[in-house]
């Protein structure tokens, strides 16, 4: 149907997604689910209400009790799922996509990742064949305000926090829902930036990875001469942080930057997963803490399910998410702003300084193209490149001794994603236009 993705469910209102479907597939998500249970939560995107409660009627009709939380984060339904020991939930959100988007996340008992393997396929496939259930008796629907047990929750993870100058950009989003509520008689200075909430997300668009959407952040760290900046994306579940001069700081060493935090107190050779884009840095800095890196798959179905299988501590990705053991393996942006916030208190340096000798190597960032034929493009560069060490854990990774790179196809666009590191800027610029134009059959 196009909208089933990877590992959530996502299209235009009412283009792609609309009430009458929304219902169609909370009937089949209980079906498939094999839920008594659910608990529902919402970001605040202008369709998040119609879409929310067409899918509840769904849900109901089909003989399962609804939570609904109403408005909040994607992390708050993890909690909520997790602490309540539901069996299943559903977060309504199209995540950093633009305001027309809406869409729909799925956890099983405990956060457990739902994947396209995992359940999204049989949803699509049982809302296609119009073979949805009606219970004889339709299911209870009870409100539940969860941000007092969720703010505790959070506080967790804080350790002997100082006082810090924070800039926060909500992207008029969920996360400024209750951000100030969270951090309420913290010793924080607080520079907010857009935390009036609009899902139609008038100021940016709620996507921080893109380096156009962080200006404002950047500018008002400088501004106000504060310890970091952070800013959320659209559901509040994402991260991205900037150092004391508004320099913005690449996920995979945030995730190398949390090793020694996370892993003191661990067993030696207690897991850390990220995801095979990151810096060499990251498996470097994870062992070096005494921690045993797992590199996984792009996604967070993928990633989560990596933590449950190695009992891992923690896992990070390129995207700025954060996933943590103890929240349920789930990601939380909202969790990785406190351990930021913890670390620096627990510091003698600032950010900055403590970044410098992880930018040890040369990273490309991301790099999207449009290719039509992409599976011939993969097969140009296994070809073009079969003198390294060559994998498919997620399209095609390879490895040389002074460089590495991944191609893999977007699993929420029309595209091929290229991430390429080497050990030097030369390195970094000559395979990155050999791997370009092998891409781009030059």
């Amino acid at each position: 149907m196009g909208i089933f993705k990877a590992y959530d469910i996502r299209g235009i209102v009412p283009k792609d997604l609309n009430e009458h479907l929304a219902e169609k597939i909370g009937r089949a998500a209980v079906v498939v689910l094999k839920a008594k249970s659910m608990v529902v939560t919402r970001d605040v995107r202008i369709t998040g209400e119609q879409i929310s409660a067409a899918f509840i009627r769904g849900v109901l009709a089909a003989g399962c009790d609804v939570v609904d939380t109403g408005a909040g984060t994607t992390p708050m339904s993890y909690f909520a799922v997790g602490s309540m020991g539901l069996d299943a939930a559903c977060m309504v959100t199209a995540s950093h996509n633009p305001p027309e988007y809406n869409g729909f996340k799925f956890s099983g008992a405990g956060g457990s990742p739902v994947s396209f393997e995992t359940g999204l396929g049989q949803m699509e496939a049982l809302v296609k064949s119009g073979n949805l259930p009606t219970a004889a008796k339709a299911g209870s629907l009870v409100r539940k305000d969860i941000r007092a047990e969720y703010r505790a929750h959070l506080l967790k993870f804080a350790r002997n926090l100082k006082p810090k100058k924070i800039a926060v950009d909500a992207t008029n989003g969920a996360a400024a829902l209750y951000f100030k509520y969270m951090v309420e008689g913290l010793p924080i200075d607080l520079v907010p930036l857009f935390f009036e909430v609009d899902g139609r997300f008038p100021n940016h668009e709620p996507n921080p990875l893109k380096a156009e959407n962080m200006r404002w952040l950047q500018d008002a760290v400088r501004k106000h001469k504060c310890d970091f900046g952070v800013a959320f994306d659209g559901d509040g579940d994402r991260a991205m942080f900037t150092d004391e001069a508004g320099e913005i700081v690449p996920p995979d060493l945030m995730t190398a930057l949390f090793a020694p935090w996370l892993l003191r107190g661990e067993p030696v050779g207690s897991a850390v997963a990220y995801d095979l884009r990151s810096s060499w840095a990251v498996p470097e800095e994870i062992e070096a803490a005494g921690g045993a890196p797992v590199e996984t798959r792009v996604g967070h179905s993928f990633i989560k399910g990596v933590l449950r299988d190695k009992n891992a501590v923690y896992g990070g990705e390129l995207s700025g998410h954060y996933y943590f053991r103890d929240n349920y393996c789930c990601d939380s942006g909202e969790i990785a702003f406190f351990i930021l916030w913890s670390l620096l208190s627990d510091a003698a340096r600032p950010l900055g300084e403590l970044m410098k000798p992880l930018k040890r190597f040369h990273a490309s960032g991301e790099i999207n193209f449009e290719v039509e034929e992409k599976d011939a493009a993969l097969e140009r560069l296994a070809k073009s490149f079969a003198d390294g060490h060559i994998y498919y854990l997620d399209g095609i990774s390879v490895k040389y001794p002074d460089w590495h790179f991944n191609v893999r196809k977007s699993n929420t666009e029309p595209l091929l994603r290229l991430t390429l590191e080497a050990k030097s800027a030369e390195g970094l610029r000559n395979n990155l236009a050999r791997v370009k134009a092998v891409i781009e059959n030059d």
